[in-house]
């Protein structure tokens, strides 16, 4: 990948583009929103910029960049350096934390390089202009209603002399000295400051396995451990031994009462006298096990990699019948879009999405199911350490649909449940269906000398411990922290 020199191609240049009036729907929006929502009667008018700040482009480029990526001559107004009349109102800048992904940023350059065949640097703020008699008070209620620490912060005003970015180099992954002849007091206080998903108990197992092998072992391997043994990875929720089972008496529980019996006769069918924890995993995965019993299920595909369903048909084509693979793969992502609404709901479907197209196989069709609490809360009623829930309704619904419009998948069915019991943490599903011609799908076993080779878009550091983040007991101190954790959807 080029890079403009940037000691050749000048300094850093400025740009401020703003919807012009009809076309300022965001704005308007905001403005609403804070009149309503926020109750800040005293706002008279909400102007909203994104502000792109570029290190690498020559003056040629630049001026058919202007017109041409940065605004459209139609419906935008350009500001070059600086915007006017700033001493009336209120102005604010937001941008994203250091490392998070910018698509806005990251297209804008790669639409520039397509024109150049030479990568600037860009980086990008949102600049928030508020107009009225409105006091401090106001403007840091307007502030907390659109930053989320999660994942932006209040942006400088100036303009840096220098975009360039430098990131230290990670030495040589360490080992974990004295691991294995830690006492377990001392283990479970590194568990704690290590932040670990995984409980005292698993890392005390691990610690034995270690010890059984005469080392300790590497940061890596303990992260590695983590991850494939978080909840997200390992559902260890879903696994837990369901000892003491009551359901109370009340008429609409009939149903429930009868199921529940109907799967207690199955697996007494099942599993005989093998011993088998009654659990939720058991009762959701109980129903295809019955069926293939049965004989059932002879269209189903049977593979080493059980991470979703997927169907034999005989489908038509135009020369006939042909063997195809169908695919059916759900993705929850409750905690990333309960802390980052957007980015958490965007990944929520394109994980879903990812998974079949990894096997070959074109998504068609998307369904979404959630769960939230009332969105017309009062803010001030908002729960301590939690976004409000009509921040959360909206953004998540914005996500979801900018990675499917990306894509240009269609969401057949869209269902959003309002509950007080999703107050302290929001249900986010997205479930596709796929397919693929049988004949496109290779299923290999890896072996020594494989080469893997990543293909994809570049990415900031976020969606690290994105698995281990959310298995942990969240608290108000661990909002700030997990920023990182969420991803940032890049569907192209």
């Amino acid at each position: 990948m080029k890079y403009g020199v940037c000691g050749i191609l000048g300094n850093v240049r400025r740009i401020y583009v703003e919807r012009k009036k009809g076309f300022d729907l965001e704005a308007n929006r905001l403005f609403e929103q804070c009149v309503t929502l926020l109750g800040i009667k005293e706002l008279k008018h909400v102007r909203i910029f994104n502000r792109y700040d570029i290190q690498g482009l020559s003056d040629s480029i630049y001026a058919v960049a202007k017109y041409g990526i940065f605004a459209e001559i139609q419906t935008d107004n350009v500001f070059e350096e600086n915007l006017e009349n700033t001493q009336e109102g209120y102005i604010f800048a937001y941008e994203y934390l250091p490392g998070q992904y910018d698509q806005r940023a990251d297209s804008t350059e790669q639409c520039i390089q397509l024109i150049s065949h030479l990568r600037p640097i860009v980086k990008t703020a949102k600049i928030i202009w508020l107009y009225g008699n409105i006091d401090e008070k106001a403007i840091n209620t307007i502030k907390q209603y659109i930053i989320n620490p999660v994942e932006c912060r209040l942006a400088d005003m100036r303009k840096p002399e220098d975009l360039t970015e430098y990131f230290s180099v990670p030495e040589n992954v360490d080992t974990v000295r004295g691991f294995i002849n830690a006492d377990d007091n001392a283990t479970r206080e590194m568990r704690k400051k290590s932040g670990f998903a995984m409980s005292n108990e698993d890392l005390l197992f691990v610690k034995e396995y270690f010890k059984s092998i005469d080392r300790d072992p590497t940061v890596t391997e303990l992260k590695v451990i983590d991850t494939y043994w978080s909840d997200h990875c390992r559902h260890t929720t879903f696994n837990t031994v369901l000892t003491d089972i009551s359901i109370e008496k009340d008429k609409s529980n009939e149903t429930c009462e009868y199921a529940f019996q109907k799967y207690k006769d199955i697996r007494k069918e099942l599993y005989k006298d093998k011993e088998k924890d009654l659990c939720l995993m058991d009762i959701a995965t109980i129903g295809a096990k019955y069926l293939k019993s049965k004989g059932l299920l002879d269209d189903m595909e049977v593979s080493k990699e059980n991470n979703a369903c997927s169907i034999m048909v005989e489908a038509p084509i135009n020369d006939g019948l042909e063997k195809w693979l169908v695919m059916f793969k759900n993705e929850t992502h409750n905690h990333p879009t309960e802390i980052e609404p957007f980015g958490g709901a965007a990944t929520c479907l394109g994980g879903a999405i990812r998974d079949p197209l990894s096997g070959r196989s074109y998504v068609y069709q998307a369904m979404r199911v959630t769960g939230a609490g009332n969105p017309f809360t009062k803010i001030e009623d908002t729960l301590s350490g939690k976004l409000p829930q009509i921040k959360i309704v909206r953004e998540a619904a914005n996500g979801y649909s900018s990675y499917g419009n990306q894509v240009g998948l269609a969401t057949g069915f869209v269902d959003e449940v309002y509950h007080e019991g999703y107050v302290a943490k929001r249900m986010e599903i997205g479930a596709v269906i796929a397919a693929a011609p049988l004949k496109n799908i290779r299923r290999c076993d890896p072996i020594s000398g494989d080469l893997i080779i990543l293909i994809g878009g570049r990415t900031g550091r976020d969606g690290l411990g994105g698995a281990t983040g959310s298995s942990k007991t969240h608290t108000e101190e661990s909002l700030g922290t997990c920023g990182a954790e969420v991803q940032k959807g890049n569907p192209p």
